[in-house]
């Protein structure tokens, strides 16, 4: 039976990324309860009322209003976005407080369903990188959530994990490790993930981070330890094994975009053979991220790209292992104060994530974990 009471339980938990199990087990209430409240067919008592609003940190108020009462307008907020491409109006956001900044980090849609949002776009601003948006409910401060940013396609996974077993949401944003260490850096993330090697030492992250980002008071920790390498065609039917093999005429590369570690491997090992980048078909044909590489390869857009076995494995694709790399993840060390990134990091230390890692990413997780500065 329907009741006179409209409430905004759905959208907000939703949109805090919670499912309705987790958040029943965390209010005690059963699964069932939380889907009759959310339908309009059970009216909770206050008590139940108060847990529901403390748990989505949000008023009694902002969850439950009289069906009489006319919806408030919501008013555009202005925010930084977090993207590597120029996101259209109307696209969905994820959103997090990072210091006093708001920071909305475009989703992407997946084939078939449509990916959990905070609001949208309302349009985008006159300064790069900025937009105003319409929130789905009254922005607050989480202290629940945090910005990740980075290219490792295990961030999902990891993601999920924290949600599950910390109650962390971490609203993963897309980038190179040069663009994830710049945001950090301009306080618009808590995290930033790299694999950035430094030419000189053979050292991955902590010579770079000391020249190219000085007076930074950075912690870093590992996450794991990878493998990038030519990805190629199941069966690898052009036999591409070399650096040479890559300004054949038939061969087509798909590139990372600058900044990332896989673009300056292949920059590396192009000036190492005395190959100029314009005989390689390809190299100015840009995709963002390991998996976006794979996939071209995997629907035959191009023949080969530089990215990780992980990305390779995902597709089912052919992998010609180039050098093993550690990816850490850096954050200001005054930042490891914040509950979420505390609980972010105990994650890390985790067995059951160490095992996933190794055995849906075959990723090296010995020093998984492990604080390097």
């Amino acid at each position: 039976m329907q009741t006179g009471v409209r409430n905004q339980l759905g959208a907000l938990r939703r949109g805090r990324g919670i499912s309705a199990a987790v958040l029943a087990a965390r209010v005690g209430v059963s699964r069932q309860t939380i889907y009759a409240i959310e339908a309009g067919s059970f009216v909770p008592n206050t008590e139940v009322a108060l847990r529901l609003a403390r748990e989505l940190e949000v008023t009694v108020d902002a969850l439950f209003t009289l069906e009489a009462e006319e919806p408030l307008q919501r008013k555009p907020v202005a925010a930084e976005l977090l993207s590597v491409a120029t996101p259209a109006a109307g696209a969905g956001v994820q959103v997090c407080r990072v210091g006093d900044r708001l920071v909305g980090v475009p989703v992407n849609a997946a084939p078939y369903f449509l990916p959990e949002a905070d609001g949208i776009i309302a349009k985008l601003g006159r300064k790069a990188g900025a937009a105003d948006l319409i929130m789905f409910s009254p922005e607050e401060s989480s202290s629940k959530r945090l910005v990740l940013a980075g290219c490792d396609p295990a961030m999902g996974l990891l993601a999920r994990m924290a949600e599950r077993d910390a109650g962390i949401v971490a609203v993963t944003a897309a980038a190179s490790s040069r663009v994830a260490l710049n945001w950090l850096r301009e306080g618009k993330v808590h995290i930033a993930g790299s694999h950035l090697k430094d030419v000189e030492t053979g050292e991955f992250n902590l010579p770079i981070l000391r020249r190219d980002y000085p007076g930074e008071d950075f912690a870093v920790v590992t996450f794991a330890r990878w493998e990038e390498g030519y990805v190629t065609a199941a069966g690898n039917p052009l036999a591409i094994k070399a650096i040479e093999d890559l300004k054949r005429p038939k061969v087509r590369l798909v590139n990372r975009e600058p900044g990332s570690g896989s673009r300056a491997l292949l920059d590396h090992l192009l000036t190492q053979a005395g190959i100029p980048a314009p005989k390689v078909k390809g190299y100015e044909r840009v995709a963002f991220g390991h998996l976006a590489a794979a996939y071209m390869v995997h629907v035959g857009e191009a023949d080969a790209c530089i990215a990780t076995r992980a990305a390779a494995n995902a597709f089912g694709l052919d992998f010609v292992p180039l050098q093993s790399e550690r990816y850490d993840f850096v954050v200001r060390r005054e930042s490891l104060d914040l509950p979420a990134v505390q609980s972010f990091m105990d994650v890390l230390l985790k067995a059951k994530l160490r095992r996933k890692l190794e055995v849906l990413a075959g990723y090296d997780t010995s020093q998984t974990g492990v604080v390097l500065a």
